[in-house]
């Protein structure tokens, strides 16, 4: 099995934004997809995220406010699915530090390595969102290539 991990600093002294990012629509849907519907703040509850070319549907496994944000993709790309990500938060000054993790790939195919580029462009998206208010969600993301 095989991980992707990112590490970025959000400058906020409130953990409680990047959490409210990761765990309700209006957030979710500020950096990552304007297309998400589902109960994010609810562990059992699925979150759908679509995109152009597909999606995916998350279930929640772990909520800690401020602290962590847990998901197991239950549909999707067959890559993904049974995958987890694991979104991990600390204070460190004025850095919300977030530790990003999506476990569970059966091998570093060419698909894994292109969401890897994307996670960290919508990851970047979040740390926008947090710090000026404005994030780039799908549609309005970071093209990369023709997958996309």
């Amino acid at each position: 099995m095989v991980d992707i991990l990112h590490r970025v600093g959000v400058e906020t002294t409130s953990p409680e934004k990047v959490y409210d990012a990761l765990a309700t629509i209006d957030g979710l849907a500020g950096w990552w997809t304007e297309d998400t519907t589902g109960k994010p703040d609810d562990v059992g509850g699925v979150v759908e995220f679509r995109f152009p070319l597909g999606g995916f549907d998350m279930e929640v496994q772990d909520l800690r406010s401020s602290e962590h944000v847990g998901w197991k993709v239950v549909d999707g790309p067959e890559e993904w699915v049974g995958t987890t990500i694991d979104w991990d938060l600390r204070q460190e000054g004025d850095y919300t530090i977030l530790m990003f993790a999506h476990r569970g790939w059966k091998e570093p195919v060419e698909f894994m390595h292109h969401c890897s580029t994307k996670w960290a462009t919508y990851i970047m998206s979040l740390k926008s969102l947090v710090e000026t208010g404005a994030g780039a969600p799908c549609p309005h993301d970071v093209h990369i290539a023709d997958q996309d």
